[in-house]
């Protein structure tokens, strides 16, 4: 049964292929499908390998947190082998795809260094034969503490936590162009339109956001409930009938004035 057949079948785009034999000792053969073919291949020979227990006693990343990858050296973006194998890796490790991500949840850091001599495009010996490109694979426990000089973003301690694997290029097979460009293409449903002063919460509710020009509220004569229009009426009463009390006390003192000067009130 072929590869494809066992991919299909499973349901599953990624493989990874371990085998060990004379002519190719400690073999790694990485690859990926797209529409049910495989798109890339990478046969890797293993030269360094440290496992999870050969770390006894240091501390290990959670299940199912994701990683932080770092790729050091110039060859990941001028070689054109290191540039596909950087794409493959980072596929291979990333996961499920997520939108956000806890600061909490990064709790191990992945760094592929290539060596310095292994950057040219063209790598070949002199006698026409491939150079071998040597990438070394460390994994580290990252704990995120209080910075001491008081800034707000944490620092990360980091401990090797393994595995570690040095390894090197053997065969690679990668797709066409055509075919590359199809793969990466996606589809117009799945990109998402952004759309401006919209926002969702953690609740999943849109929040909108509206701009306006600058208005007089004063001004603005809206409808009045019948509760407020109630109250208006009792308003105007109440001022009406202590106007009318004002106005009765005025006449009484204006009367007796009168009459203490007359001697009689005024008709």
């Amino acid at each position: 049964q072929s590869l494809e057949f066992l991919m299909t079948k499973n349901d599953c785009s990624m493989f990874v292929l371990a085998s060990h034999n004379k002519k190719r000792p400690n073999n790694l053969c990485l690859g990926r499908m797209f529409d049910r073919r495989i798109l890339d291949v990478v046969e890797l020979g293993v030269e360094r390998y440290k496992s999870l227990l050969d770390y006894k006693g240091n501390p290990k990343k959670r299940i199912g947190s994701k990683p932080l990858m770092l790729f050091v050296g110039d060859g990941w973006h001028l070689n054109a082998e290191l540039k596909r194998l950087q794409n493959l890796l980072i596929d291979l490790h990333r996961g499920d795809v997520v939108n956000k991500i806890v600061l909490s949840g990064l709790d191990h850091i992945m760094v592929f260094t290539t060596a310095h001599n292994n950057v040219e495009d063209d790598n070949t010996n002199p006698n026409g034969t491939k150079k071998k490109i040597l990438i070394h694979q460390r994994v580290y426990y990252c704990k995120l503490k209080k910075n001491p000089n008081g800034g707000r973003a944490p620092i990360p301690y980091l401990t090797p936590s393994g595995p570690d694997m040095d390894f090197t290029i053997r065969r690679t097979q990668f797709a066409s162009p055509d075919v590359w460009k199809m793969a990466i293409k996606q589809p117009t449903a799945n990109k998402a339109k952004k759309v401006k002063n919209r926002t969702t919460n953690i609740f999943g509710e849109t929040i909108g956001r509206l701009h306006l020009e600058k208005q007089d509220i004063d001004k603005m004569g809206g409808k009045k409930s019948k509760a407020l229009r109630v109250a208006e009426k009792i308003e105007k009463e109440e001022e009406e009938k202590i106007r009318d009390m004002e106005l009765e006390r005025e006449k009484g003192e204006m009367q007796a004035e009168f009459k203490q000067a007359y001697g009689f009130d005024e008709e």
